[in-house]
């Protein structure tokens, strides 16, 4: 270690301010001097490799991005191709919305039969992958509104807004057909209930129009990134269910040979308690039999008494026939 190492003048280990690698290269002043040029030469290099890793970083997401762009055109016509069949098949985007776990969180039976009027969904990511993206609904005529397509974007981190770098959304104005507006209807049932009045507002057309905050936007990266790369599953989901089902039902019957109310088990009990009620029973019937010999007894001694009278009415008739 040099002589500056163990200056006295200097402060002591644990006062020393620990320079950032930038600065300890950059600056030539004296807080360079609080390094000894060992570690002051470590710390160069270590900056010197952290750029090349940065750099490294910085090529590798301007590649991914280009792939991701080349593969969302690839993907793009069969995007389309699957639109186009699933508009052969009716209500099913609303099949799959109420399938799945978290979308259905959202749906009134209101949102549900408006949403029966939804004949095509679509999710654009922007060229820009990391700029943000579109979702886009396709409706038939419906007595709900006038819009035939209403469309959500999230900007992320994108500058047309006031806070430069944090997410954004915006949507549709939905021209609602009078007294139909969804979104004041359930408000009123929500102000009329006190059981839900201090809940959210469910519909699927509150998180349409809310606009708050695009960070924590769940439902749009759930319909972006899981029910558009395969709504077939959510549609499908009933059928599985049901075969899945019935498939544990035979098994447990197959395996136990009988049913599961466990009728025998029950008899078996109520056989017993009739067995004990009949015991009991006859307990009580043997001691009324024994109450009624104690009265046969009982009588067969008055008769003896009596039967002794009889004998002394007899002796005095001897007597009475000796005197004569």
């Amino acid at each position: 270690m040099s002589d500056a190492g163990v200056d006295k003048a200097k402060p002591s280990p644990h006062k020393v301010r620990k320079l950032d690698p930038q600065d300890a290269v950059s600056s030539e002043g004296d807080d360079s001097k609080e390094y000894d040029a060992e570690t002051q030469k470590a710390l160069e290099d270590i900056d010197a490799c952290q750029n090349e890793i940065d750099a490294l970083n910085e090529q590798a997401s301007e590649e991914i991005l280009k792939v991701e762009q080349k593969y969302n055109k690839l993907r793009k016509p069969f995007f389309e191709k699957r639109n186009d069949l699933i508009q052969k098949i009716p209500n099913f985007w609303v099949t799959a919305f109420v399938n799945h776990p978290q979308v259905s969180a959202l749906l009134t039976e209101e949102d549900e039969e408006c949403l029966h009027y939804l004949t095509k969904l679509e999710v654009e990511e922007f060229e820009d992958i990391k700029s943000g993206y579109r979702i886009k609904f396709f409706f038939d005529d419906n007595p709900f509104f006038e819009n035939e397509v209403i469309e959500k974007e999230f900007h992320l981190g994108s500058s047309d807004y006031d806070h430069v770098g944090d997410p954004a959304s915006k949507s549709s104005e939905i021209k609602w057909k009078e007294g139909m507006d969804l979104t004041k209807r359930n408000k009123e049932i929500t102000k009329q209930g006190r059981k839900r009045l201090h809940e959210e507002p469910r519909s699927f057309f509150f998180w349409f129009t809310d606009n708050t905050d695009a960070s924590c936007d769940d439902i749009a990266e759930v319909i972006k990134d899981d029910m558009w790369p395969n709504p077939l599953q959510y549609y499908l989901v009933p059928d599985v269910e049901v075969e899945e089902n019935g498939l544990d039902d035979d098994s447990d019957e197959d395996e136990d040979g009988v049913d599961d109310s466990v009728v025998v088990v029950d008899e078996e009990d109520e056989l017993d308690e009739d067995d004990d009620e009949d015991d009991e029973d006859d307990d009580e019937e043997g001691v009324e039999v024994l109450d009624d010999d104690e009265d046969d007894d009982l009588e067969g001694e008055e008769i003896y008494e009596e039967g002794e009278e009889g004998e002394e009415d007899l002796d005095d008739d001897d007597d009475d026939d000796e005197g004569a």
